[in-house]
């Protein structure tokens, strides 16, 4: 993590070799965002940051990994993961990725953003209607696992900042979840093939 400890305006203030220490010790290093891998000896990544998330709500963990299959991908943000990138990402792109995934945004290298868009039409319908959201509710949640900013959604959708916070809150609220990566994944697995757009970037 060198390379972090340069970057002007980043600081890595802890650093593990494993989950059993990151759980010891990170809750007292409260960091703004977490690089996690997935394979880890013992406890693994994606169990790491279900554990994490409850002991720190408000940080943002991104998933660095070699790991490209679906199940790996929803796993993680399942569990909490607000970002999903792939090891040979630049150091400079991960750079601002860590300073999107601050700034409210959800970075993902551009395949994995891409087979999350398509596994909302590939998988079979749950048929939940718990689960049903309005026709906008879906444009914007298509564009949240996109990885669009708040502001980016708003400027496609041709709607306010306060409208799209409103419309996330909601999809939040039907979905029941707390993050980003959450209702992405949820709504993936429950109602796959309900996207309005089915757009691909």
């Amino acid at each position: 993590m060198e390379w972090i400890r340069r970057a002007e305006g980043f600081a890595c203030v802890s650093e593990h070799a494993s989950m059993e220490h990151a759980l010891e010790h990170l809750p007292q290093a409260r960091p703004d965002v977490v690089l996690m891998d997935i394979n880890l000896p013992g406890i693994s990544g994606i169990e790491g940051v279900r554990r994490l998330k409850r002991l720190l709500p408000e940080t943002q963990f991104v998933m660095l990994t070699v790991y490209e299959d679906a199940d790996h991908i929803f796993d993680a943000l399942a569990a909490g993961a607000t970002g999903y990138l792939l090891k040979q990402t630049p150091w400079p792109d991960l750079l601002n990725a860590i300073r999107e995934v601050h700034a409210g945004g959800s970075p993902m290298t551009s395949n994995i953003a891409r087979k999350v868009v398509q596994s909302f039409q590939t998988l079979p319908r749950a048929g939940d209607a718990t689960y049903e959201l309005s026709r906008r509710e879906q444009e914007v949640l298509d564009l949240l696992a996109r990885g669009f900013l708040y502001k980016e959604i708003a400027d496609a959708l041709g709607l306010s900042v306060p409208t799209v916070n409103t419309y996330i809150r909601r999809i939040y609220e039907k979905l029941h979840v707390r993050s980003r990566g959450q209702a992405v994944a949820r709504y993936a697995h429950l109602t796959p093939g309900r996207t309005a757009s089915g757009r691909i970037p």
